[in-house]
């Protein structure tokens, strides 16, 4: 008759020889065995969830700037509304803001940026108002005020100035070198830009020409052979310098100034 097991019921599972092989099951050897002490918990808890403060603050902004900062039908703070987690609520110049506290914070500083632009007499849009929370977001080291109130050109009551944080930096390293690679996607105003510190300082005296080269690409297509002069020819490879120039200048003085040597194209 075989020996008893380490558990003492005389089960096969529990002979030293195959326990290389098999483990005794507590619920079959042992009675009891298998059962959870009720003072061990096996269900996981899951971790607590952290929940910012919610606060709210009043802004007051000045009755003569109120309508500025506001907008038009308060058009700016429903932007600020859509782009912001909080809730705004305006009662003439006073702004009741409501959100977690980090939210708050950021709108109270574009409120405040904004206002300061409004100051300097820069009519707030909508897409100003996008340009600053998305300023403010980032937190670069310019203020708001810094970045989007920058005038290059003015001419017949449109101002040409920075839009955007990466444009700021571009016409500030125009300012800082003498020259300077502007890399970017289409669109991003980097010739644009350019054409306009170029006639800023023009226009202040700090240049006697501007020379218009021809890109080392074609722009969009192949043109081919082109009859005409030389100025014929590098024309279209020239438009949006052109195009850019009218914007900035009078029609009219872009020839005078060409044949004057001024603006000579290269």
């Amino acid at each position: 008759m075989r020996a008893p097991g380490p558990c003492g019921w005389g089960r096969r599972c529990c002979a030293p020889r195959v326990l290389r092989w098999w483990r005794c099951r507590p619920s079959a050897c042992s009675p009891g065995a298998g059962r959870v002490p009720s003072n061990i918990t096996t269900r996981k808890q899951a971790p607590e969830s952290v929940t910012s403060e919610v606060i709210t603050r009043k802004v007051e902004v000045d009755s003569a700037y109120a309508q500025a900062v506001l907008g038009i039908n308060d058009e700016n703070l429903r932007v600020l509304d859509n782009l912001i987690d909080a809730d705004f609520h305006a009662r003439g110049h006073v702004i009741r803001v409501t959100g977690p506290d980090h939210e708050v914070a950021r709108a109270v500083k574009v409120i405040e940026e904004i206002e300061s632009i409004a100051r300097r007499g820069h009519v707030i849009s909508p897409d100003s108002v996008k340009q600053a929370v998305s300023i403010v977001t980032v937190e670069a080291p310019q203020s708001v005020s810094e970045v989007l109130a920058s005038d290059i050109v003015s001419r017949r009551g449109r101002t040409i100035r920075p839009k955007t944080l990466g444009q700021k930096e571009y016409v500030d390293a125009i300012d800082d070198h003498t020259v300077i690679f502007g890399i970017g996607p289409a669109g991003s105003g980097k010739t644009y830009l350019a054409v306009a510190k170029a006639v800023q300082a023009l226009q202040s005296k700090q240049v006697s020409r501007i020379i218009l080269t021809r890109p080392a690409v074609e722009a969009g297509e192949k043109l081919g052979f082109l009859p005409g002069t030389l100025s014929d020819k590098i024309d279209p490879y020239l438009r949006p310098l052109y195009d850019a120039l009218r914007d900035m200048l009078d029609p009219e003085m872009i020839p005078k100034l060409m044949e004057a040597g001024v603006i000579e194209v290269a």
